[in-house]
């Protein structure tokens, strides 16, 4: 039953996408969706505003309209089944999965000490085929062993494009196929750089990711660069 209350507003252009807010919201009625904060149900939101504070931009304020009334069995069900929730549903709250872009520490390549990362998350599980930062973008796919094991990892491999981290041993291979797929086929990638290590496990990441170029009916430039166990290039193969 919708009732005249105070509900949380959210202004798109002022909203980054933090997450922030949805940290602070004990009810979960917000989550970062296509890179901007939602209130995902009036019915899980208290109008009450702790929220409010935690917002950098002044994206959120309380305003008083027409919504459905505040359900707290509703939400005692909806935290319920986010705490329940697989690798591939993140719990709520949490960072790893809130889209960002920012910009890197440094440009044209990261220096000796900086980070040349641009946005967040780098999990392929965690990221949306239709996340912001894949549009048109050079793709770095890596092995997650490669960072900790080749010192140069972001001077010489993140150079401004977007880059996918993650392990085809232990992960959900036919998830990253469907997820490359869907990326190859909509985001307009220019380029791909796959970085793994020498060990039998690694092999299937490259595979996966052709894979998904052929499904997704995809022509992309392709370079495979391998990683040996004390972190040195083994080999470059362009395509």
């Amino acid at each position: 039953m919708k009732v005249k209350r105070k509900i949380i507003e959210i202004d798109d252009e002022l909203c980054d996408g933090c997450g922030q807010c949805t940290l602070s919201c004990a009810e979960g009625a917000l989550q970062i969706i296509d890179g901007k904060a939602r209130v995902i149900g009036d019915e899980l939101c208290d109008g009450l505003g702790a929220c409010i504070g935690e917002c950098p931009t002044g994206a959120l304020k309380i305003i008083e309209r027409e919504a459905e009334e505040f359900d707290e069995t509703a939400v005692e069900a909806h935290l319920s089944g986010l705490e329940n929730a697989g690798d591939d549903k993140p719990a709520f709250g949490c960072p790893s999965s809130q889209l960002q872009v920012f910009a890197p520490d440094g440009t044209a390549g990261a220096p000796e000490t900086g980070s040349g990362l641009s946005h967040w998350p780098v999990k392929i599980s965690l990221t949306p085929p239709n996340a912001p930062f894949l549009k048109n973008a050079d793709l770095l796919v890596a092995a997650d062993c490669v960072a900790p094991a080749f010192p140069a990892f972001h001077r010489e491999f993140i150079t401004g494009g977007a880059v996918m981290i993650g392990c085809p041993k232990f992960d959900d291979t036919d998830a990253y196929l469907e997820k490359f797929t869907d990326i190859f086929k909509t985001a307009g990638i220019r380029k791909i750089t796959t970085v793994f290590m020498e060990v039998p496990c690694c092999s299937g990441l490259p595979g996966i990711v052709k894979k998904a170029m052929a499904k997704a009916g995809a022509e992309i430039p392709y370079e495979d660069i391998v990683i040996s166990r004390k972190g040195k290039r083994v080999s470059n193969l362009i395509r």
